[in-house]
């Protein structure tokens, strides 16, 4: 007799063997509907708990994340738009990622360590031979994982008021 029940002692597999989510990326404009609603998000929960106050908002030029200048990606899951990233030409071989977020919901899944790795491919087929970016020291999470990434503390290379911190990667 078959039965869709169970075994008696049955257990479900544990996490480690169970299918893994697959993640898309998708390159689109900082303008694309999805990212608009990201950046929103990002906006806000920026100037929420910016330390102070006073968070500055500096929307994207859609232009500069547009190939052959720059890239702007999505994070898919499914259906489901998880984060967001962008890199830019700085000239001279150098880019700069911006805009890194993922919705609050998905943190600690080791999401961010993905899109990083996904911006860094881009750049460097864009022709990018370092990375820069900048943070605030209240984005701890952010920080720790550029720094597990590779990058180094350099000396401010813009005029970000929203910036404590600037950091660096030569890319092999």
């Amino acid at each position: 007799m078959c039965s869709n029940l169970p075994t008696p002692g049955w257990q479900p597999a544990p996490e480690a063997h169970r299918i893994p989510h697959v993640h898309t990326f998708k390159t689109v404009s900082p303008a694309d509907p999805a990212a608009s609603e990201l950046l929103d998000e990002y906006f806000a929960e920026r100037a929420e708990g910016f330390p102070g106050g006073g968070y500055l908002v500096n929307r994207p030029d859609p232009a500069r994340f547009l190939p052959p200048r720059g890239a702007f990606i999505l994070l898919v899951e499914g259906q489901r738009v998880l984060g967001c990233g962008g890199v830019r030409d700085l000239g001279a071989g150098s880019f700069e990622i911006k805009h890194v977020y993922l919705r609050p919901e998905t943190r600690g899944r080791g999401l961010g360590r993905e899109l990083l790795g996904r911006l860094e491919h881009e750049a460097r087929a864009l022709g990018a031979t370092g990375l820069v970016l900048d943070t605030n020291a209240s984005l701890a999470a952010a920080g720790g994982l550029y720094r597990a990434s590779g990058y180094a503390e350099i000396k401010p290379y813009n005029d970000n008021p929203n910036a404590t911190h600037w950091f660096g990667k030569t890319l092999g």
